[in-house]
């Protein structure tokens, strides 16, 4: 996925300078954002090519409700609701359901891979990557979120409109479960 403003550098995570204009301050945070993104999207629609595809809608959509960004108190949080919500929305519609990627599709987005990898690191991020698909859609969600997003349990369970205590059911759950198949 290209930066959304080529050439332009992006502030650090979450610089809520008021003299930076909404527009802008949205644009530097998606871009900040933009390998997280990416990385969850792929988790969640299975290939990288529709994971591009969503973010870019999600951003456009975001770009569109610009007029809104006043009273977003989570600027961070509120574009992974809009990326979630965009993958849910490409999920079910029917030409990805008829749209099959060639191979398994999958591919991990590394921040800063070194060169050097070694093939034991690759092995456990590959266990880890299956691992994570084996999970049930909700508890894959609430894991990739807290994860990824770095979202606290109450914005996730706002986010999807469910009580606190059933997204903390589902990410202990979730690593219960990652526990029991990566040891």
């Amino acid at each position: 996925m290209a930066d959304v403003r080529e050439g332009a550098p992006a502030p650090p995570h979450g610089s809520g300078d008021p003299a930076v204009p909404l527009e802008e301050h949205l644009i530097d945070t998606f871009n900040a954002l933009r390998d997280e993104l990416l990385g969850t999207l792929i988790y969640v629609l299975g290939n990288r090519d529709d994971a591009q595809d969503a973010a870019q809608d999600a951003f456009l959509k975001c770009w569109s409700a610009r007029h809104q960004l006043a009273q977003v108190q989570n600027l961070r949080g509120w574009i992974f609701r809009v990326c979630f919500n965009t993958a849910k929305d490409l999920q079910r519609s029917a030409w990805h359901r008829r749209s099959r990627p060639l191979g398994d599709g999958f591919t991990m987005v590394a921040k800063d891979a070194a060169p050097s990898q070694t093939v034991e690191e690759q092995e456990s991020v590959e266990r880890l990557r299956k691992a994570i698909l084996d999970l049930r859609q909700e508890e894959k969600k609430v894991f990739l979120l807290r994860q990824n997003g770095e979202l606290t349990y109450e914005q996730i369970a706002e986010m999807r409109r469910c009580p606190i205590g059933t997204v903390k059911s589902q990410m202990r759950s979730a690593l219960d479960k990652l526990r029991k198949l990566l040891n």
